[in-house]
């Protein structure tokens, strides 16, 4: 599978939202949001399988500010926010989803819920803001692909 055309694609806010994240497109990837001047946040969940843990683990990966409350709420609060890390886009790659989907289906919900939210909220501001979902499980209906 050829990777997605990122240069093209990572620009357009209006498309900016969750997306499975397609498979061997690392290295197009990397390419393409350093090109853009994007920050590429990556977020190993292969040990996740809990709210606290995903809250804890996406603080740390986004150097999220002293600050963070480690809540959902203060979760939203970071992710509209993220002036500690300026950049004209933003790409955050959730690696290894399956434990925290499988074992927490609520708590993912919330978590990519809030991750839309942020996205639909920087899209109002023209800036792109990308969550890709690294999982293999068919669970997730409604999760798009890039393609």
């Amino acid at each position: 599978m050829n990777a997605p055309p990122f240069h093209t694609l990572l620009p357009r806010a209006e498309r900016a939202g969750i997306y499975h994240l397609p498979y061997a497109t690392d290295l197009a990837l990397e390419e393409a949001t350093d090109s853009l001047g994007y920050a590429l946040l990556r977020l190993d969940l292969a040990r996740i399988t809990d709210k606290d843990g995903f809250l804890a683990a996406i603080g740390k990966a986004l150097e999220f500010p002293d600050w963070y409350g480690h809540n959902w709420d203060a979760l939203a609060d970071c992710l509209n926010d993220m002036s500690w890390l300026e950049a004209d886009g933003y790409v955050l790659v959730l690696d290894h989803a399956d434990a925290f989907a499988a074992a927490n289906p609520a708590d993912f919900g919330t978590a990519l819920s809030i991750l839309q939210e942020a996205s639909d909220a920087w899209r109002e501001e023209g800036i792109p803001f990308w969550t890709l979902v690294g999982i293999t499980a068919d669970g997730i209906a409604w999760l798009r692909d890039l393609e």
